[in-house]
């Protein structure tokens, strides 16, 4: 199940339905089935502290994804800071919306098992996140 929650920000996210739908889509189109999976949409400094306290990271990042899966069923929580989301679509000219979806996308494709620490790593993922956004857009 998808469920999405809301730390120390006024965002409010309508496309529930929609996004659930969106990501069983990914997940199927992976092999894979969804298990429990949260959405957490937080402040910059929410998300600050998270990257803090269990990464040991000292700096702001648009998502932070922790991962629960067990054999083919993803679950995990995907932690995704709105003011870095936000400052992401002014910085690269697109519409919030659209880089919402890719972070969401992008966290579960790390759920998935796909990662992007090396060029390689990037640009498959950025592949991933391309076609699955272009999916999105048909249903």
């Amino acid at each position: 199940m998808v469920s999405f929650h809301f730390e120390e920000t006024p965002f409010r996210f309508r496309k529930k339905t929609l996004t659930r739908s969106w990501i069983r889509l990914v997940a199927e189109s992976e092999i894979r089935r969804t298990g429990d999976i949260a959405v957490i949409f937080c402040s910059d400094n929410y998300i600050l502290d998270i990257n803090r306290r269990y990464l040991g990271h000292d700096y702001f990042t648009d998502i932070i994804t922790f991962d629960y899966c067990e054999g083919d069923r993803i679950s995990g929580d995907l932690f995704i800071s709105v003011d870095s989301v936000r400052e992401n679509a002014h910085e690269y000219g697109t519409e919030f919306d659209d880089e919402l979806n890719r972070v969401i996308v992008h966290g579960i494709l790390h759920l998935i098992g796909y990662d992007d620490h090396t060029e390689e790593d990037i640009k498959v993922m950025r592949e991933k996140e391309n076609y699955y956004l272009s999916l999105r857009e048909l249903l």
